[in-house]
């Protein structure tokens, strides 16, 4: 901060006159100063003296000047001034809020000592000190003083906070004490604090320290408790004296210190927490600063001197102005004074925490500040001075503010609402939305107080679209949730918060009560809403009607009036509220009822007797009955029954009114004798129920009281006798028993007898009970009570009565009930019919009389046409198979589709009269297609065309009148309506039509003659694009001929004929015009040439002022001269621009000379100064004795010229000596030298050489010579020769130059021979750099003619190594180059070896390139595809290239669809565990499963293959840094399923292993997440197909199945007996049937078929059951494939068992159609087999037998190794750990090896004995 001087308020005097004290009001408005003469001097903000008045001693007999002013301050209102004096008292003076108002004591303190200084930090408080140490507080409102605390020293001085609620004194004996009246959470001590060195009469106390200084001219800053944060000494300083006041600024970041003649700044740096330095503010001559009093907003500083001075000082950190119309006053880090410039007012915006703010924003139609800091947000209301900082973390600057409501600020960040209330400093509330239009939220914050409601603040938001959230701010907690069908584009709550107006897009105004959460539409087409301010009235336009709703809670009550506009607004004031309406270009004023709005805030006020007296005005009209009704609900509610009476006494509700008279009076009676409120008494509240018909709540109250004959008494009177004979049960009431007597006496006198019937009924009196109904004319209660009765019924003579009676009454349904109950169908069948309960009628047709069925339902059709019940008619008809009736029926309830479907059964004729009564309901609808769908099937296709016509649809219409007319009919038909169109005006539609039968043409000239020029050119455009622009030239001469120039430029513009456009405009004498379009359209330079026209046409100096207005003087005068019109450009230049008129002149010459006027235009040259012109225009037209003339007279340098022109001429004419003579006058001999050498007479040029230039001979010389060597073989000998004789002269350097100069003339021998010699000369004779300069000269150019050799035994005679190396290799000399390097320089060895190998790359000679370098070698061939050599190659290098390559290979070949070659390759040569060839391995793998042709003995040989060069790479990995990763485990689930391939292929080949082969298809299953899923299923699904059958199929004469051991306990000892069994069919249906075990013959002795066979038997069931699964599995698989997606598959087959349901899609369909085919009519052949269950079969685990994890224990089993199922018993183990099998399989796979002999068996054994780690001890040895 920097302190500026701005005026001195009060001037010093000559003499000591000191300024005691001064202060600021609180409001900024005030200053005050007293000085030695005790007058308070009163000044305005602007530091104009206002006021002034003396003070007073506490006592005159001491006389006015027995005292000092020693302390001043103003009231926190500013009306008041409090000053303490010497005298012992504290007076405070009453001054007015205006300058002038008249000054009186209101309050005075007496004290015991002198008071030292005064501060007034709060309302009513102010705190002193006394010379006598103590600090006291002096309340204004009691008048009273008291001590706060007492110190034996003096006090000197006295401070306060920045938010006064603490105060510092500081003492005499240095001394300085804190004390807080509320220390706002801080928790900082209170009492002493500091003991300073010396009086600190200048005390401050800033935000962050206490500042301290005095006599010993030290500053000291304190901390919060004491400790010196900061020390600045200037005791040392001679200029420093003793500091004297000191003084903070209003937000503490700045405190002043005065001394003499001095003002120190010391500002707080944030950053650094430290006190900084600013630049003192010395002033000469302003001695002691006796008083410091800062603005209250931080802007001033006033400082008063020992001389009676007053000193104003500006003290704002920067200023700036904002949109010029605001002030913006930094007057600290923390504080901004924001000044309305127009207004003159303020308002000071602060961070209460100190933050510095960053910018300041005004916004909201320049009403509300927006100011950021590092953590807060300063908001603020200008015009109500409400100001709020709330936490804020930046958001870069994102937020989005609105202003639409006055009491709080709407801040939208990051699809979060944020509500700050202006004056709050915490938010609002918080809730999320992404709608951020301010029409969608509505806030409510205390706009009109409510009854027990303090606080009331309410939101209402948009959640989504079509959801409304309404919040209660305060609780934080949403109160309700409107979801609404449509979308919602406006909503508002009312001030009160209890209503929801919302609109949504359809234009439905709805109305909702948060109370009851009810929603109401209220309005459609609602344009305008709104609610009345400071009432519930609402305000809405519906079209052309205005509705006003004077009672919202009665939202049917509505006021319409007609308006003719449209309301734009609402204002209410001076008693009246207007709906402003626009009409046209007029606004109505629409006066509302203000009575009617009165009423409801007296309503809200909860002033019902007031509502009452207001409504007593007014007329009975809707709506003021509907607000008596309001009032009187309300005045109900809160028991002000009188209220309650009149209310409906006016609503006429005559008995309620009575009721309530009668209540009154015994409230009043009760209240009189018992005082209190009467109406708590008993019966009031029970008549209170009565009233609101709750009579139980009634019944209650009196039965509280005892009061039994009261209620009694209630429910008698009001007739209730079930209610009263309820009570008297109840309470054992004596007179029950007449009471139930006389009810139904009462019943019988008042003629009830329904009632006094149903009294009988209940009491078990039937007869009695349906006498009375039949009395009462209800025999169909007396039928009811029969039905229900058999012994009712018996009594014919009852029974027909009752049926008599329900006759006549026409109940002939209830009769027919007691008819067919009877037993009479006949007349039950005709009651029904006349009844038309055609229903019963129909069920007791179908049963009896079933003829009848037909004609009723006719019949009941034509009644529910009748009852315009058409829908239920049309199904009654079509049973009657009454079409025609039907169809009518089914038109006549717009049952369109039904109609239809029954037309299309009909017959043409018939169908023909209806269809196109269809057809024109759809063509309402607009579905043109049906509806043309059904004119045609009727027959009607004109209708259909005319419709279409109608419909504006003429394409369509068209294309259907194609079909049907001749193509001259509908060009007839269409161009006669189009003409039609245009008569009517419809241009549009006549151009359709006239566009849809092709001709464009007619509707351009349609357009033509009505004017209608754009859709003209837009037709030529679509149809005639070429003729585009002839039309628009043609429209544009049109136009411009009917003066419509605007129109026509325009079309000359689209037409691109800007030039047109210009001349159109300066013909009609519209320059102006005519410049803009030049200049729009016309180029860079058209624009001038119009400008320079039209200065022309002007002339004189009204041109020139046009001209310098367009900026275009200059450049007319240039166009002047450019096109020749040199009259004018003079006159131009001649009036505005003087400096212009030689250039003109010079132009003018230049016209006369190409006009041939030379002595003309010599004139003119020497006139524009330029006479050379002159000249060089007579040497041009070589008149070389006028050129000679002028350049003699005006430009003698000239002269030289003139004579090299002369001899130019000269020359041409071959007369050399002419021209040398002229040449040489001019001093110009290297001119003559240049002629002679191009004409090739070098004699003659040395001559002139020799005589004139000697210098330059040498020179030429040598030109001569290079002249010789251009002259070929000739020239080249003569060269040789030259350089011969240099060299025999000794001149080795020209000789070798002359050398160098030889080039190829035919004679390579000589060229190399001249370049030998001259690198021969210079390596002898010449200096080593000029010899290096020429060996390298020569190399490349031998190395050019193909002399390697040479040329590198040149670069070795210099030692150049590189350069000789070069040479050979260049030359291919690779011996050489190689001998060179090794013997010269061992370096370059590498570099040969290099290029060599770069040779034989390029050359292809891989076989050499092997010896050289492998690697290349290697690539080389991978690039020739020579795959057999490279990988034969690589076999010989290390294991690590050669499977580098042989991946490479493989990957080649998987490409390539070989996967079989790229498993070979790794039979081969071995499967490394390399992580870079894992996806090689997947992918053969996955190409091998997924090839057909491989469920087959033959495919044992590959899969053998795949299955060793995965144990190869598992074995591998093992060893590797994989071992165990989900790799290793993936390859060994692969190794696992290609073993179960390859053993299945190996049990193809053996007929006794089918079922082995089977079983590891189905345990394949298993694994389908690596497998492709289909060809899994289908593979599993045959087998066990092929296993059924063989379990079923075979017949006499085949081979066993098994050997099985039979036994029966019935037979001897059960014994045991081995016995080989053939199944046969009869044995299956034997066992099917349910036949004990029986015997079969086939054999001469007999074999008891055992349970054991049963088993087989069930096996095959269950292969069958499994074949159909499987291959049921397999459609569906087939089915997701087709479809793309897994999501239709049903898993229930397969739950609990370990087949996985997450498999992946297959590509493509694996088996072929053919088979798919196959399969399928096989599982729809199964299907229809009643005894298969589609259940998988289990074992004894009760899991899925194939299943290793039993779903019930979840104990997972061993696969067996020969069939992949579960080993449940006899498990064989192997070495290798989890590696087993079944003992059975093991020795059926063990026999068949035996009995075979097979090798691939024998391959299966010997690889599991390799994988198992051997084979268990009785395992088959095949040696």
């Amino acid at each position: 901060m920097q302190l500026k001087h701005l005026r001195t308020l009060l001037s010093p005097q000559d003499g000591a006159a000191k300024v005691t004290c001064m202060a600021w009001s609180q409001n900024n408005a005030k200053f005050a100063v007293c000085a030695v003469d005790r007058v308070v001097l009163l000044y305005d903000e602007h530091g104009e003296r206002r006021d002034k008045f003396s003070t007073k001693p506490a006592d005159m007999k001491y006389g006015r000047k027995s005292y000092m002013v020693k302390g001043m301050a103003f009231s926190p209102d500013s009306t008041k001034i409090a000053i303490g004096q010497t005298d012992n008292i504290i007076y405070v003076y009453k001054i007015g809020e205006d300058w002038g108002d008249k000054k009186v004591i209101c309050n005075k303190f007496i004290q015991t000592s002198a008071v030292t200084c005064l501060q007034w930090p709060a309302e009513y408080i102010i705190v002193f000190g006394l010379a006598e140490g103590k600090v006291r507080l002096a309340n204004t409102k009691t008048n009273k003083s008291s001590t706060i605390y007492g110190t034996d020293s003096y006090v000197v001085s006295l401070t306060t906070n920045c938010s006064g609620k603490g105060i510092l004194s500081g003492h005499a004996d240095g001394t300085i004490v804190r004390y807080f009246f509320d220390d706002e959470g801080s928790g900082e001590s209170q009492g002493k604090l500091v003991n300073h060195p010396c009086p600190p009469y200048a005390l401050a106390w800033a935000t962050n320290s206490i500042v301290a200084a005095g006599c010993d001219r030290r500053i000291v800053a304190y901390g919060k408790e004491g400790h010196v944060l900061q020390t600045f000494d200037y005791s040392r300083d001679p200029q420093e004296r003793e500091f004297t006041t000191a003084a903070a600024s209003p937000g503490g970041q700045s405190v002043v210190l005065g001394s003499y003649d001095r003002l120190r700044v010391l500002n707080w740096s944030p950053r650094r927490s430290i006190w900084e330095e600013a630049k003192p503010k010395e002033i000469a001559n302003l001695y002691t600063i006796t008083a410091l009093a800062w603005k209250r907003d931080g802007s001033r500083l006033c400082a008063g001197t020992l001389c009676g001075g007053v000193e104003q000082f500006d003290c704002c950190l920067r200023r700036s102005i904002y949109k010029n119309k605001f002030e913006l006053t930094y007057v600290g880090p923390s504080q901004v004074i924001v000044k309305n410039l127009s207004s003159g007012t303020r308002v000071v915006l602060k961070s209460h925490y100190g933050y510095e703010v960053e910018e300041v924003k005004i916004l909201g139609k320049e009403r509300y500040l927006v100011a950021h800091t590092s953590d807060t947000l300063l908001l603020g209301d200008l015009n109500t001075n409400r100001l709020s900082e709330v936490a804020w973390q930046g958001s870069g600057g994102n937020e989005k503010y609105f202003f639409e409501n006055e009491n709080v600020c709407m801040i939208f960040n990051a699809g979060e609402l944020t509500l700050v209330e202006y004056g709050s400093n915490d938010t609002l509330g918080s809730v999320r939305t992404e709608f951020m239009n301010p029409h969608l939220i509505s806030v409510r914050i205390n706009e009109r107080r409510q009854r027990g409601m303090e606080d009331n603040k309410k939101l209402a938001y948009l959640v989504d679209i079509k959801t409304i959230a309404v919040v209660d701010l305060i609780g934080g907690y949403n109160i309700g949730t409107i979801s609404h069908e449509s979308r919602v584009d406006w909503l508002e709550l009312n001030e009160t918060g209890h209503k929801l107006l919302f609109r949504d897009r359809k234009l439905r105004l709805h109305l909702y009560d948060i109370e009851s959460c009810s929603k109401t539409m209220i309005l459609s087409f609602c344009s305008y809403v709104q609610w009345v301010p400071g009432s519930d009235v609402l305000v809405a336009q519906n079209r052309n009607n205005l509705c006003v709703w004077y009672n919202i809670e009665a939202p049917e009550r509505v006021t319409m009036s007609s308006i003719r506009g449209d309301v734009v607004g609402l204002e209410r004031g001076g008693g009246k509220t207007e709906v402003m309406v626009t009409e046209g270009v007029t606004t109505v004023a629409y006066t509302l009822d203000e009575g009617l709005i009165e009423f409801g805030t007296a309503i809200d006020d909860g002033n019902y007797t007031r509502a009452a007296a207001f409504l007593e005005t007014l007329e009975m009209t809707p709506e003021t009955e509907a607000m008596w009704k309001t009032l009187s609900k309300l005045s109900l509610e809160a028991r002000q029954l009188h209220i309650a009476e009149r209310c409906f006494s006016a609503l006429g509700h005559v008995a309620k009114a009575r009721f309530l008279h009668e209540t009154n009076e015994i409230a009043d009676q009760v209240s009189r004798e018992y005082g209190g409120e009467g109406t708590d008494f008993y019966q009031v509240r029970a008549r209170l129920a009565m009233l609101e018909k709750n009579y139980k709540l009634a019944e209650m109250i009196f039965l509280e009281q005892n009061a039994v004959e009261e209620a009694m008494d209630m429910y008698q009177e009001l007739h209730r006798w079930d209610e009263c004979i309820a009570v008297a049960e109840a309470k054992g009431h004596p007179a029950l028993e007449k009471l139930r007597r006389g009810y139904y006496q009462w019943l019988m006198d008042t003629q009830q007898e329904e009632r006094a019937g149903e009294l009988q009924e209940s009491q078990g009196d039937g007869l009695a009970a349906i006498s009375l109904y039949l009395k009462a004319g209800l025999p169909a209660k007396a039928a009811r009570l029969v039905l229900t009765r058999e012994e009712l019924l018996a009594t014919t003579e009852l029974v027909e009565h009752i049926s008599a009676a329900l006759i006549k009454s026409e109940l002939y349904e209830r009769a027919g009930d007691l008819f067919e109950k009877i037993r009479n169908p006949q007349r039950a069948l005709e009651c029904y019919r006349k009844g038309n309960a055609f229903m019963k009628a129909v069920e007791l047709a179908r049963l009896a009389f079933p003829v009848e069925v037909v004609r009723l339902e006719e019949a009941w059709g034509d009644h529910l046409v009748q009852q315009k019940q058409l829908d239920a008619a049309i199904n009654h008809y079509i049973e009657a198979r009454c079409s025609i009736k039907a169809i009518e029926a089914a038109l006549g309830a717009r049952q369109w589709k039904k109609a239809i479907y029954i037309l299309d059964l009909q017959d043409q004729n018939t169908a023909s009269k209806y269809y196109p009564r269809v057809a024109q309901h759809y063509a309402s609808l607009q579905e043109y297609e049906i509806a043309e769908e059904l004119y045609t099937k009727g027959d009607r296709t004109k209708d259909a065309i005319d419709m279409y016509t109608q419909a504006g649809r003429w394409e369509q219409a068209h294309k259907l009148a194609m079909k049907c007319m001749r193509p001259e009919d509908v060009s007839v038909l269409y161009i006669t309506q189009a003409q039609e169109m245009e008569k009517q005006g419809k241009y549009r539609e006549a151009e359709r039509l006239y566009v849809t039968v092709e001709e464009p043409d007619l509707a351009i000239t349609m357009f033509k003659k009505h004017k209608l020029y754009d859709d003209m050119i837009r037709l030529v455009g679509k149809h005639h694009p070429d003729l585009l622009s002839d039309t628009h030239l043609h429209l544009g001469k049109e136009l411009e001929a009917e003066g419509r120039l605007q129109e026509a430029e325009y079309h000359y513009l689209e037409a691109q004929e800007w030039k047109a456009t210009v001349n159109m405009y300066r013909s009609s004498g519209l320059w102006e015009e005519a410049y803009r379009v030049a200049k729009a359209h016309g180029g860079a330079n058209a624009h001038k040439h119009v400008a320079y026209l039209w200065a022309k046409s002007l002339g004189g100096e009204a041109a020139v002022r046009l001209l310098n207005k367009l900026g275009l003087l200059e450049a007319a005068i240039d166009h002047a001269a450019d096109n020749c019109s040199f009259e004018f450009a003079f006159e131009l230049s001649r009036l505005a621009l003087k400096h212009k008129t030689p250039e003109i002149h010079l132009r003018y010459a230049m016209f006369l000379e190409d006009e041939g006027k030379f002595e003309e235009a010599e004139a003119e040259f020497i006139r524009a100064g330029k006479p050379k012109e002159a000249v060089l225009m007579f040497v041009h037209n070589q008149d070389w004795e006028a050129a000679q003339r002028v350049a003699e007279a005006h430009d003698p340098d000239s002269v030289t010229e003139v004579l090299m022109g002369q001899a130019r001429g000269a020359l041409e004419e071959k007369d050399f000596q002419k021209a040398e003579g002229l040449l040489l006058r001019a001093q110009r001999p290297g001119l003559a030298l240049s002629y002679y050498k191009e004409a090739g007479l070098w004699s003659d040029a040395l001559r002139i050489c020799k005589d004139y230039m000697p210098s330059q001979l040498e020179a030429l010389q040598e030109e001569y010579e290079r002249e010789a060597t251009k002259k070929g073989a000739r020239g080249m000998e003569g060269l040789v020769e030259q350089a011969r004789q240099w060299e025999q002269a000794g001149e080795y350097s020209r000789a070798v130059d002359c050398y160098l100069k030889v080039r190829d003339a035919g004679s390579s021998s000589l060229v190399e021979k001249c370049w030998m010699k001259a690198a021969e000369l210079s390596i002898k004779f010449l200096p080593p750099q000029r010899s290096l300069e020429v060996v390298r000269a020569v190399g490349p150019q031998l190395i050019g003619i193909g002399k390697h050799s040479a040329a590198a035994e040149l670069y070795l005679n210099l030692d150049l190594v590189k350069e000789a190396i070069d040479a050979f290799l260049e030359g291919e000399e690779w011996n050489k180059a190689k001998r060179v390097a090794k013997e010269l320089d061992p370096r370059y060895e590498d570099y040969v070896d290099q290029h060599y190998k770069e040779f034989l790359k390029n050359q292809g000679k891989v076989d050499s390139l092997v010896g050289v370098d492998v690697a290349a070698a290697l690539d080389l061939y991978v690039e020739q595809g020579q795959w057999d050599k490279c990988v034969e190659t690589a076999t010989k290098q290390n294991y690590k290239i050669l499977h580098k390559y042989v991946a490479l290979y493989a990957t080649h070949l998987i490409r390539e669809g070989g996967y079989a070659q790229a498993l070979a390759l790794y039979v081969q040569h071995g499967a490394p565990a390399n992580p870079q060839n894992f996806n090689i391995y997947r992918r053969i793998f996955t190409d091998m499963v997924s090839s057909p042709g491989t469920n087959s003995a033959e495919a044992y040989h590959n899969w053998a293959d795949l299955r060793d060069v995965l144990f190869n790479l598992c074995e591998n990995l093992v060893k590797s840094s994989e071992a165990n990763s989900p790799a290793h485990e993936e390859f060994e689930t692969m190794l696992l399923i290609a073993h179960y391939y390859a053993t299945r292929s190996a049990a193809q080949s053996i007929k006794q292993l089918e079922t082995v082969a089977a079983r590891l298809s189905v345990s394949l299953l298993r694994h389908t997440q690596l497998l492709p899923a289909d060809k899994a299923f289908y593979e599993a699904g045959i087998a066990a197909k092929v296993s059924n059958g063989a379990k079923q199929g075979r017949g006499p004469g085949e081979k066993e199945i098994k050997s099985w051991k039979v036994g029966n306990p019935s037979c001897s000892g059960g014994a045991e007996l081995s016995v080989g069994l053939t199944l046969w069919r009869r044995s299956f249906s034997c066992l099917f049937l349910g036949s004990p075990p029986c015997i079969l013959e086939k054999h001469s002795h007999a074999q008891l078929l055992t349970p054991t066979c049963t088993f087989s038997l069930v096996q095959a069931v269950g292969w069958e059951n499994m074949a159909f699964i499987f291959l049921n599995r397999f459609l569906d698989l087939t089915d997701a494939i087709e479809e793309g997606t897994l999501d239709a598959l049903d898993h229930s087959d397969f739950q609990d068992t370990d087949i996985p349901f997450e498999v992946p899609l297959p590509a493509k369909q694996h088996i072929p159609e053919a088979q798919r085919e196959e399969v399928r009519d096989w599982v729809l052949t199964i299907s229809m087999d009643q005894r298969l269950e589609q259940v998988l079969p289990q074992d004894e685990r009760g899991a899925y037998e194939a299943s290793l994890v039993a779903a019930s224990t979840g104990v997972r089993a061993l696969p067996c190794l020969i069939t992949g199922y579960p080993i449940l018993r006899n498990k064989i183990e192997f070495k290798r750990p989890g590696k087993a099998a079944n003992k059975d399989n093991w020795n059926k796979f063990l026999m068949a090896i035996k009995t075979s002999h097979s090798p691939v068996c024998q391959d299966v054994l010997k690889f599991i004995s390799q994988w198992c780690g051997g084979l268990p001890s009785t395992s088959f040895s095949f040696q």
